[in-house]
């Protein structure tokens, strides 16, 4: 028998290997494998057998990775599709399915020393005194790892070995999971009542995964007839009807209960789910949700946990007792999407119009749309869920692609909260500048201080100041590796870029030698400034911090929330880590102190993402029983994205939005593919992006409804080092497109230090 692997190399080829008799009966299509490549060994997945090969002098398989086949056969076509369509090497994508704690040869269970009591044959032996101690201990808890016990006896392991001698206990070598969320403890809950919105949507979801799991994966398309399996197509233009929702439900609305009884009717099924999650801050409170309903009764089975911030042998846990179907339900970040689930029912993918599904590195695929494929491959039901849909999914259910289901209420028939906008135009002191805090936004957090009711405040800029300038010669202190600014940490008295962390030490004086100013002063704020400026006007309140450089622990963000949940902290100041999903009843005032802050970013998208953000910020006032209020500080008060907001009307902004995008061709009218050329000498870099767009309209310029733009400098013209020019491609239909470059991209040479790149569907265009 013939393998065929995949190596772990971007070659963009597979190789045959011979099956050795005495591997004959371990091989199958995902193993992982060791091979000879060259002098050297290299590992790989086996993506076929066939029983003979064009090859000769084939190389025998070294090993086999693993008792059983790793990567399933329906993941292992998930990769190619993504390979295809994110047009990158096929070894790239099937790497990408797999997590490193995985893929390592030495990956392993973690064993530990166990002491479990034996049955007694007669009376008990006589025992030394501290031996009668250890052995009471044993008896009570007849089994428990030897390191607690050494610790608990406050003895050593000398002593227990002399009960072994006497045949009172065993100590045995057991597999020991490392479970990250081992020591929390949860209630088990049962399901809620839903109202009638929410039953609505429930019933179309389970009459859908009725039906897919009668018709399976293999069935024809209802509306064009044709099988979806093997498509390289793009999901936007993949259909199976009512396979995919599309969850519109205001914040609040009870979307969470809709997916914990949709999993519920999965389970019922045979079936697992997998949920994703934008944030991996969101993952604990998700993950103790669904563990209360899920841990008991019925249905109880285990929820796995996988994201990037699990140590290495958490990760190796959790996904194997997914691939071992102990595990049903998955919850996680956007590498989850990939979780062995077998067989599949549901995908949930929560907050779906967030662009940290998105993969910045190759493969660059956004989760969203590969959970919709791999739903339409595998026969299960897609939901999206979000209170501000991305452009694209709300284009898709007017197109009829996916099924529309709306939430218009919060649930328990709590009101939305109260938007008030204020101009900060009109705040300005004389001589003094604009103020942090407006009046109007002060006063109401004095009021909500007094009530004992809770606050969050919004700023999506870390840091302590976003430039240091000098007033008299206009200085600006800049990255030396990127093309922007440095920004003032106060606590550290540091300097730092936010893109590729470089830091310097705060100067005294202007660096410019033709000044050296000692008045250089720093101007805009992040977190820092709002946290220091409110603990001077409320000396008294209990304020925290959350943003990246706040929370150094791995458990810091929890403890964090947990004391506020808890109302041990009266104010939480963050960025957009608190700006969704986040439930607090006595949260009733939310203040955003700077809302155009993405609004004028070079990207199509920014009046999109600012309604996005202020309207899910905006969310988390009012969700208990009194009424929230929502202050939004704005230089701009009457652009459309935040008026929208303010009335909390998705379709109006949807409408206006849609306009603009269809004259100018964006998406979700058409496609977007962004190449970049990148290198350290920008005159290389220019000369290399101007050949690609000779070589581009040779190839596809002949594309029917192809528009082709640049090259032109990156918004960001250098980060880290590197100088980068863009050309954007814009299509009605990538799945042809992506064939080309990739075909293309590949014949092509460049100077040895300029390097292309290709990002299907980009998320910003930065």
């Amino acid at each position: 028998m013939i393998a065929r692997v995949s190596l772990e190399l971007a070659l963009r080829k597979e190789f045959d290997y011979l099956i050795p008799a005495d591997l004959a009966g371990q091989i199958e299509v995902g193993s992982r494998v060791q091979v000879p490549f060259g002098p050297r060994k290299v590992l790989g997945c086996v993506t076929a057998l066939a029983g003979d090969s064009t090859r000769v002098k084939l190389k025998p398989i070294l090993k086999v990775i693993g008792a059983k086949a790793l990567v399933t056969p329906k993941v292992l076509k998930l990769a190619r599709w993504i390979g295809e369509y994110y047009c990158c090497a096929p070894e790239t994508a099937l790497k990408s399915v797999l997590p490193e704690a995985v893929r390592r040869e030495q990956a392993g269970w973690r064993e530990l020393l166990h002491v479990r009591a034996l049955p007694l044959a007669g009376e008990l032996p006589k025992l030394a005194k501290r031996q009668k101690e250890v052995w009471n201990i044993i008896e009570e808890r007849r089994e428990l790892p030897l390191t607690e016990l050494i610790e608990m006896a406050e003895t050593t392991a000398a002593t227990i070995r002399r009960l072994e001698d006497k045949g009172l206990i065993a100590i045995t070598t057991e597999i020991s999971e490392r479970d990250p969320y081992a020591r929390e403890h949860v209630l088990p809950t049962l399901p809620l009542p839903l109202n009638p919105a929410q039953a609505r949507a429930l019933a179309a979801i389970i009459t859908t995964m009725d039906g897919r799991q009668e018709r399976g994966s293999q069935s024809p398309n209802p509306v064009t007839g044709l099988r979806l399996t093997g498509s390289r197509d793009s999901p936007s233009t993949l259909r199976s009807i009512s396979a995919t929702f599309l969850l519109h439900g205001v914040t609040g609305s009870g979307k969470t209960e809709v997916y914990l009884q949709a999993i519920a009717h999965a389970l019922e099924q045979g079936r697992g789910a997998i949920v994703l999650v934008p944030e991996i801050s969101l993952t604990p409170q998700t993950v103790e949700r669904f563990k209360a309903r899920f841990s008991s009764g019925r249905l109880q089975t285990l929820v796995a946990v996988l994201h990037s911030h699990l140590s290495s042998g958490e990760r190796h846990d959790e996904w194997h007792k997914i691939r071992q179907g102990r595990a049903r339900i998955v919850i996680g970040a956007r590498s989850a999407i990939f979780a062995p689930i077998d067989p599949l029912g549901l995908v949930i993918v929560d907050e779906e119009h967030e662009n940290t599904y998105k993969q910045e590195e190759a493969p660059r695929y956004h989760a969203r749309d590969v959970a919709i494929v791999r739903g339409q491959m595998e026969g299960a039901t897609v939901v999206l869920g979000s209170a501000t849909p991305s452009m694209e999914s709300f284009y898709n259910c007017q197109k009829g692609k996916y099924t529309l289901l709306e939430l218009p209420e919060r649930a328990d028939d709590k009101k939305m909260p109260m938007v008030r906008v204020v101009d900060m135009r009109q705040t300005m002191r004389g001589g003094k500048g604009v103020p942090i805090f407006s009046p109007q936004l002060k006063e109401a957090i004095a009021q909500r201080l007094e009530r004992k009711e809770q606050v969050i405040l919004f700023l999506n800029r870390r840091g302590y100041s976003t430039a240091l300038q000098c007033p008299l010669c206009g200085f600006v202190a800049g990255c030396p590796n990127c093309s922007i600014s440095l920004t003032y940490h106060r606590p550290e008295q540091k300097l730092r870029c936010h893109i590729c962390g470089h830091t310097e030490l705060v100067p005294t004086v202007c660096p410019n030698d033709k000044c050296r100013h000692p008045g250089i002063r720093y101007s805009g704020l992040g977190t820092q400034k709002v946290e220091e400026t409110l603990l001077k006007i409320f000396p008294r309140a209990r304020i925290k911090r959350m943003d990246s450089d706040a929370l150094k622990r791995k458990d810091d963000f929890r403890r964090i929330l947990g004391d506020f949940r808890a109302g041990r902290l009266d104010v939480l100041v963050g960025t957009q880590m608190i700006a969704k999903g986040l439930h607090f009843p006595n949260v009733t005032l939310v203040g955003i102190v700077y809302a155009d802050m993405a609004l004028h970013q070079p990207d199509f998208r920014a009046g999109e993402r600012t309604f996005q953000l202020l309207t899910q910020v905006a969310g988390r006032a009012g969700r208990g029983d009194i009424e929230g209020e929502v202050f939004v500080q704005t230089f701009t008060p009457f652009h459309p994205a935040i008026q929208y907001s303010r009335r909390h009307d998705f379709a109006g902004f949807f409408e206006q939005e849609l306009e603009f995008r269809e004259q100018l061709k964006y998406p979700p009218v058409s496609r977007i593919a962004l190449l970049t050329m990148k290198g350290r000498n920008e005159e290389k870099v220019k000369f290399s992006a101007n050949h690609l767009r000779h070589e581009l309209e040779k190839a596809v310029g002949e594309m029917k409804g192809l528009i082709m733009k640049g090259p032109a400098p990156a918004p960001l013209l250098r980060t880290e080092t590197y100088y980068r020019y863009q050309i954007m491609l814009q299509t009605p239909r990538m799945s042809i497109l992506s064939h080309h470059l990739a075909q293309l991209l590949p014949s092509l040479a460049w100077p040895e230090d300029v390097v292309v790149s290709v990002d299907v569907d980009p998320a910003d265009l930065g």
